[in-house]
């Protein structure tokens, strides 16, 4: 290879570089651009959920940044992390939000949001996401019914233990017609979560806060 040869090799292995660095460092701050989009509508989608389970007006901290996560396998099984929105005023606690997951359903896992006040009365339920049949366990989502509204203002005194069921084993709740497996694996969850509540309300609010992870926002 003659020195002309060389030269215009090692130009054009230098171009290749640069491009390479270059490219780098483009796609590096494309994705840090879209990261910071997507986790801002990410917050904003949280944020509107927990508003449908307890008013801002109630509170005056930032939800997502006073949590923790818990784990309980007799309370929330298959070692599910449970994420809890604390809301507090003044300080003084008002109610904490679960996200967490009902195991039992029909299709597969059905992610909630139970908000209790308290004093452990249950100021609302609302569904995330599942897998149920459409036009028969979908009835538990807000949007087709207004079914998870049941849940409102209730407690582990009200109904009491044998109100915690779906109306087919006993209990207060309705089923849906085809489709019993859905609601009662709802109602279990939800009743689960209030009786973890009841055991350790002191801790949930005393524990430190813990910097959320992906699943504080994301889908588990």
């Amino acid at each position: 290879m003659n020195g002309d040869s060389g030269r215009m090799v090692f130009k054009s292995a230098a171009a290749l570089g640069l491009v390479a660095v270059l490219g780098t460092a483009l796609l590096a701050a494309v994705h840090q651009l879209t990261a910071e989009r997507i986790e801002a509508q990410e917050r904003r989608v949280v944020e509107r959920q927990l508003g449908q389970i307890l008013p801002a007006s109630e509170y005056d901290n930032d939800l997502l940044h006073d949590t923790i996560e818990l784990q309980d396998e007799a309370y929330f099984p298959r070692g599910q992390v449970v994420t809890a929105y604390r809301a507090r005023r003044d300080a003084r606690p008002v109610a904490v939000i679960f996200r967490f997951k009902a195991v039992d359903g029909y299709s597969g896992n059905i992610h909630l949001l139970a908000g209790t006040r308290y004093d452990g009365t249950l100021a609302g339920v609302r569904v995330v996401s599942h897998r149920e049949t459409p036009g028969l366990g979908d009835a538990i989502e807000v949007e087709k019914s207004d079914w998870v509204l049941g849940f409102n203002g209730t407690s582990l005194r009200d109904p009491g233990p044998g109100g915690w069921a779906v109306k087919r084993d006993g209990g207060q709740f309705d089923q849906f017609t085809g489709a019993t497996i859905t609601p009662r694996a709802v109602v279990d969850a939800v009743r689960s979560a209030l009786e973890y509540y009841r055991l350790n309300r002191e801790r949930v609010f005393q524990q430190a806060a813990t910097t959320p992870t992906d699943d504080t926002v994301r889908e588990p």
